[in-house]
């Protein structure tokens, strides 16, 4: 199974923001740090269901926590935030159950 990295801001007056560096355009939030993952699972799946046909590309791949750290958009919007690995199954099984 597939992990992305997804990157989790809070701030005093917020809910949890998750953000995918390498999923552009995908973001979710929660109220609390649970929440937050569980609604980053089903977001990630909402996207890769459509998303050939959306952006006439196929779903990225993750990178490794390595590549990312190399990547100076990544260490930036890093910076004072809670990392998640998130796991993704793309199986066609998994889709269609959904």
């Amino acid at each position: 199974m597939r992990h992305y990295i997804a990157v989790v801001h809070k701030d005093a007056t917020s809910c949890y923001g998750v953000l995918f560096p390498d999923v552009k355009g995908i973001f979710t939030a929660g109220d609390t740090l649970d929440e937050a993952f569980q609604q980053a699972r089903e977001v990630l799946a909402f996207a890769a269901e459509s998303w050939r046909e959306d952006t006439a590309t196929e779903f990225p791949e993750p990178r490794s926590i390595d590549e990312l750290r190399r990547d100076p958009a990544f260490v930036e919007a890093s910076r004072d935030a809670i990392l998640m690995a998130v796991p993704f199954d793309a199986s066609p099984a998994r889709l269609a159950a959904e």
